[in-house]
């Protein structure tokens, strides 16, 4: 027992630690400054400790929405911009404080899991949020791909809700997202737009995180359907 939870303590230690360097490695390689670095490291520890379960994944998630916005604002992208600073930011500090408090004495958190009329509902509201929000962004000068930015936001509003519930399927709708943001920073990649190489990167680290939280969330939902936090 003993060296098993050495060899876990092991493990976690080392993805983080992996996740730094090659974050290093890639900002050289692309001759990205200390911004670019920290993107990366925040960005994909914040994918790292959701999968996990950790409660510290926010402070991650909270400086990341705030990095994010700033690129993305300079890539005009406006719908993501302003909503990672006034509504990704806050859900971050509310998950954060909110973690906490479902935590039970051995600092495990219930996993749950949605019912056909939470599905339904979710359905609804992206949908309806993509197109809303797309046709409003579409209206500011210089916006960038307003369709795919509301997509991306609408997607990952219910989905940062949905894992601060710590609902299983938050990890399939963060999925959809991934699909949105790739597109995003491809594009923008191709088109040359400042650190979108950098947030192209960070977007295929979350979709293999994502994947992993997944798998995670939905193998302990079958058999304890608890995350120790």
């Amino acid at each position: 027992m003993a060296k098993k939870r050495k060899k876990k303590k092991v493990k976690n230690h080392l993805i983080p630690t992996l996740i730094i360097v090659s974050s290093l490695f890639i900002t050289i390689i692309c001759k990205n400054n200390i911004f670019g670095f920290i993107i990366l490291v925040f960005g994909l520890l914040n994918g790292w400790y959701a999968g996990l379960g950790k409660w510290y994944n926010y402070f991650f998630g909270a400086i990341f929405s705030l990095l994010n916005s700033y690129v993305s604002f300079k890539a005009h992208l406006y719908g993501i911009a302003w909503l990672s600073t006034l509504l990704y930011f806050p859900l971050q500090i509310q998950g954060l404080l909110d973690w906490h408090k479902q935590k039970d004495k051995n600092n495990n958190i219930t996993i749950r899991s949605f019912n056909t009329k939470i599905s339904v509902l979710m359905t609804i509201c992206c949908f309806a949020g993509s197109i809303s929000l797309g046709f409003l962004l579409a209206k500011i000068p210089n916006q960038n791909l307003a369709f795919l930015d509301a997509t991306s936001n609408a997607i990952n509003i219910c989905a940062i809700i949905l894992l601060n519930l710590r609902f299983r399927e938050s990890w399939w709708i963060l999925l959809g997202n991934n699909i949105a943001d790739l597109t995003i920073w491809i594009i923008n990649t191709i088109n040359n737009i400042p650190n979108s190489m950098v947030m192209l990167i960070v977007s295929i680290g979350h979709l293999i995180l994502n994947i992993f939280g997944l798998v995670k969330w939905e193998k302990n939902k079958k058999t304890k359907g608890k995350l120790k936090s």
